[in-house]
């Protein structure tokens, strides 16, 4: 039987890609699915899509969107979270993205290592641009950083950062986490378990129709 495959695009500071990093992983482990990881630049793709900056939103949405949903979603999932947005949350994300890349490309356990980050940035108020901190992040995962960091930011690891940008662009993306099986788009980790039974039970094809935006 060929092994299928779920795509999944993220950025690598997205409270909600790690609320549904574990589930994600039992998922894929439940149905021997290949995980491939595409970390890309989050601001870009959502405004692109139509969605606002953080600083352009309201107050009553961040509150609502980036921190009783992320708390309760965190209690479900029994997760750990800091309870306020990340110190250096609006810091790069070239050098981790370009970590997970380089690791991928010399076959290390990328699953482990993205979990760490995700996990490291929302419970431990880490930041994703400081190598010391990553390094740290690393070792619990037994991953020696050095050779990884040396990497992240050389020429071909980041092409193919904005390589997973431009695609979750012209995907039409609309945020992180997104996943693609066989084509077909889910958006956030709330929609994991209809991931999941599309593993064991596709969906039928849309024959939904929209008229053209602004018509």
């Amino acid at each position: 039987m060929t092994k299928r495959s779920i795509e999944y695009f993220y950025s690598t500071h997205s409270a909600f890609a790690y609320l549904g990093a574990k589930r994600l992983a039992e998922i894929c482990a439940a149905h021997n699915c290949r995980l491939i990881h595409r970390p890309f630049e989050l601001s870009p793709v959502v405004e692109a899509a139509g969605g606002l900056s953080f600083a352009g939103r309201t107050q009553a949405h961040v509150d609502y969107f980036f921190g009783r949903e992320i708390e309760r979603w965190a209690e479900y999932r029994g997760l750990p979270v800091i309870a306020h947005r990340p110190t250096f949350h609006d810091n790069p994300l070239h050098l981790s993205s370009g970590m997970l890349i380089a690791a991928d490309q010399v076959g290390l356990d990328v699953d482990a290592l993205s979990f760490a980050m995700l996990q490291g940035h929302w419970r431990d108020d880490m930041d994703l641009a400081n190598p010391e901190d990553l390094a740290r992040v690393a070792q619990t995962v037994g991953v020696d950083a050095v050779t990884l960091l040396m990497a992240a930011m050389t020429p071909n690891v980041q092409a193919v950062f904005q390589a997973n940008t431009r695609e979750a662009l012209a995907r039409g993306v609309f945020g992180s986490p997104t996943y693609f099986l066989d084509g077909d788009m889910f958006y956030g980790q709330d929609h994991l378990e209809l991931l999941e039974r599309a593993l064991v039970q596709p969906f039928a094809a849309s024959g939904f129709k929209n008229p053209p935006v602004g018509e």
